[in-house]
C-alpha cells in the first residue's frame, strides 16, 4: 500500500534526523572545546546524514501534492502514529537547526577573537619592524688609545 511507504519514508527520516539531534550535540561541545580536528571529522558524518535526509525528501516529495485526507489507509492507528512521527520529526528539525545556530554563534565568536589576536600580533610585528628600520645598521665602539 502506498500509505506504507510513506510511513517508512517518514519513520526512516525520524531515525536520521534522531541521529543529527545526537551529532548536534556532540557538536556544541566539540565546538566548546575548540577541538578542530573533531569537529571537521563530525561534520564529515554529519554530511552523509544530510545527504540520506535529502534522499528521503526526494523520495517523499511524490506524497507532497497528494490530498492527506483520499489517501488509503490499512488503519486509522497507522495513519495517527504517521502523523505524530510527522509532529516528532519537525521537532527534532528545529532543534536540530537551534543547536547548528548556536555552534554558528560559538564559531564566529571564536573566529572573530582569532582575528583580534592575529591583528595584535600583525600591529606588534610591524612596531618591531619600524622600530628595526630605524635603528643604526651597526654600531662601532673605538676602543684604540692614543695614550
Amino acid at each position: 500500500m502506498e500509505t506504507e511507504v510513506l510511513a517508512n519514508l517518514i519513520d526512516k527520516k525520524y531515525e536520521v534526523l534522531s541521529l543529527l539531534r545526537q551529532l548536534a550535540r556532540a557538536q556544541q561541545g566539540i565546538v566548546h572545546d575548540g577541538d578542530m580536528t573533531r569537529l571537521m571529522k563530525l561534520l564529515a558524518t554529519k554530511q552523509n546524514l544530510l545527504n540520506q535526509l535529502q534522499h528521503l525528501e526526494h523520495q517523499l516529495d511524490a506524497f507532497r501534492h497528494q490530498d492527506p485526507d483520499s489517501r488509503q489507509w490499512r488503519s486509522p492507528q497507522l495513519r495517527q502514529k504517521t502523523r505524530d512521527m510527522v509532529t516528532r520529526c519537525e521537532s527534532l528539525l528545529s532543534e536540530v537547526m537551534l543547536v547548528e545556530k548556536q555552534c554558528e554563534g560559538e564559531l564566529i565568536v571564536r573566529r572573530d577573537a582569532a582575528a583580534t589576536r592575529l591583528q595584535g600580533i600583525h600591529t606588534v610585528t610591524q612596531a618591531t619592524a619600524a622600530y628595526l628600520s630605524n635603528a643604526p645598521t651597526h654600531s662601532q665602539l673605538d676602543l684604540s688609545s692614543d695614550t
